[in-house]
């Protein structure tokens, strides 16, 4: 077991790991753990076209297209990707992808940077509690808490998303907020807003919190040091800036700047809140002013289950730390109004993740000294020390993995009467197998439309559009290949397929004179239609016309 039973002289962590905030082996093993098994979690599903291209991939093709200077976007979005987020983070990712121009580069560094959120953690747990058992415990139960393996592997296998740099970035932000390093937190802040607007949502909260902090340290001074009312003000500039930042920031991205690269269409997530109106404005106000409304969609059995699925694995010590736990609710209640998605098990949960990992931290010492108060015992060294707390914590992460993550840790992984059998997902098929006698037949400077978990394969083409039912931008608002395609390539047996057979694809069943039907080498798995010369001369003398 990497966490010891038993705590070493407080002493000699005070003057030694905790003094110089080092981290030490065990914890560096236990990230190394994590990152070697949720990469390798990862690439399997690659190699056995498992991961579609929307809302995974599709993240690659904008390093692709950026570095190729196509514009920063794929062509399954609505025009740039300014119009569904903005989301930029993973352009950072640029000089370690133009090494490796690969997406399994960027799953690999998803992986380190969630692991990495470890740091701040360990560092501020053992900070607030002078134990390092209680910074290793921190550690544990962080890598094993299943809403964040979630962020890495989604429940419907989507695996790279930008949003889960977020965490990491709030936790080293969240540490130097602490520490009053306002210059770095700042810095951290921002770079947190790129991995998704999302975050403002919890950055007007934490501004709050930051600024009721300084005013309560004022306040315990005042005995020895009466302030004057321009130093409180100075106490407390950071925290309401930061608040008035996001109030701000939030509108401008939703009702400005994203409609602005959508041609003045409002957010494609205003459906996810229906319930509440038809545009930003009118969710917000019936939030707000229908408490009515609001109510009977709160208080219901599953947000209280969601709220278990985040403190039941944490050990519920973030209730120890109620001021920190207290930033997560605006953005846990509007989780909890999603229509699509209010469980820990997607993406939508990312922001959250910190906030309550950071109340855990400090709940580490404050439940210890809880107990104590209502034991009505005087035990300080048991206080200083928390070992039940930090055991329980770890434990607590440990055993709610077993039952709900899809890592080795969970029973899922392991029963081969599950869909998320680690045979079923991690040992390629023979769907990939199959693909491989087609996977050089296509020309790279052809451009290809492909449904969406063979399109990963096709990023690094001429183009590589999105073939599905939904209307595309690229397609004159039309679903179906782009006039300008070369190839459509159809996968006949991933998830979600409704093509079985050529005669099923419109394109060649109702303009046969238009498409060669290449001869099948894959017993069916894979359908691939080439556009005729004559045919592809035109179009694309078309394309470039308009």
């Amino acid at each position: 077991m990497l966490i010891p039973l038993q705590y070493n002289s407080t002493e000699i962590e005070s003057d030694s790991l905790i003094a110089r905030g080092r981290i030490p082996l065990t914890s560096c093993l236990m990230m190394g753990i994590f990152t070697f098994i949720f990469t390798w979690m990862n690439w399997r599903l690659y190699d056995g076209l498992l991961i579609p291209h929307g809302d995974s991939a599709m993240y690659e093709e904008h390093l692709w297209n950026v570095s190729h200077g196509k514009g920063f976007r794929s062509y399954l979005d609505q025009g740039l990707f300014w119009g569904e987020h903005i989301q930029f983070i993973h352009l950072f990712l640029l000089p370690l992808y133009l090494i490796w121009p690969s997406h399994l580069t960027m799953e690999l560094c998803e992986t380190v940077a969630l692991a990495a959120g470890a740091i701040p953690l360990y560092r501020m747990a053992v900070r607030h509690s002078h134990s390092t058992t209680a910074g290793k415990a921190m550690v544990a139960a962080y890598l094993c808490y299943f809403p964040l393996h979630f962020l890495d592997i989604s429940i419907d296998l989507k695996t790279f998303r930008p949003i889960s740099f977020g965490v990491p970035l709030l936790l080293f932000a969240l540490e130097a907020i602490e520490l009053k390093h306002w210059k770095t937190a700042l810095i951290l802040l921002l770079l947190t807003l790129a991995s998704k607007e999302d975050y403002a949502i919890i950055l007007g909260p934490l501004g709050l919190w930051i600024a009721w902090r300084a005013f309560q340290e004022r306040k315990r001074g005042t005995s020895t040091s009466p302030s004057s009312n321009l130093e409180k003000i100075k106490a407390i500039a950071p925290g309401i800036s930061l608040s008035l930042f996001a109030v701000v920031y939030l509108p401008v991205v939703v009702v400005v700047l994203i409609p602005l690269f959508r041609d003045g269409a409002k957010v494609h997530y205003v459906g996810y809140f229906s319930q509440f109106g038809e545009t930003p404005t009118e969710i917000v106000e019936n939030i707000l002013f229908n408490p009515s409304l609001l109510f009977g969609q709160l208080v219901h059995p599953d947000t209280l289950m969601n709220l278990l699925a985040f403190l039941v694995p944490l050990g519920f010590l973030p209730l120890f730390s109620p001021s920190r736990l207290l930033v997560a609710v605006p953005l846990f209640g509007l989780l909890c109004l999603n229509e699509v998605a209010s469980d820990p098990r997607h993406h939508f949960h990312a922001p959250i993740v910190p906030i309550l990992a950071w109340a855990a931290a400090y709940g580490l010492t404050n439940a210890t000294e809880v107990l104590q108060r209502f034991r009505k015992q005087h035990q300080p060294d048991v206080i200083r020390r928390p070992s039940f707390s930090a055991h329980f914590l770890w434990s607590s992460s440990l055993a709610t993995a077993i039952f709900f993550s899809l890592s080795p840790l969970g029973l899922a992984f392991w029963d081969p009467g599950s869909k998320y059998y680690w045979q079923r997902l991690y040992v390629p098929g023979e769907r990939a197998q199959q693909f491989a006698k087609i996977e050089n037949l296509i020309p790279p400077e052809s451009r290809v439309a492909s449904t969406d978990f063979i399109h990963p394969r096709y990023t690094h083409f001429d183009r590589s559009y999105d073939y599905s039912e939904y209307p595309r931008k690229v397609n004159d608002n039309k679903p179906g290949a782009p006039p300008d395609t070369d190839y459509i390539v159809i996968d006949t047996r991933h998830p979600y397929s409704n093509i079985k057979t050529p005669d099923q694809i419109p394109e060649y069943h109702d303009h046969p004179e238009r498409w060669e039907l290449l001869p099948d080498q894959t017993d069916g798995y894979f359908i691939i239609l080439k556009r005729k010369p004559e045919s592809a001369s035109s179009q694309k003398q078309s394309a470039a016309r308009s």
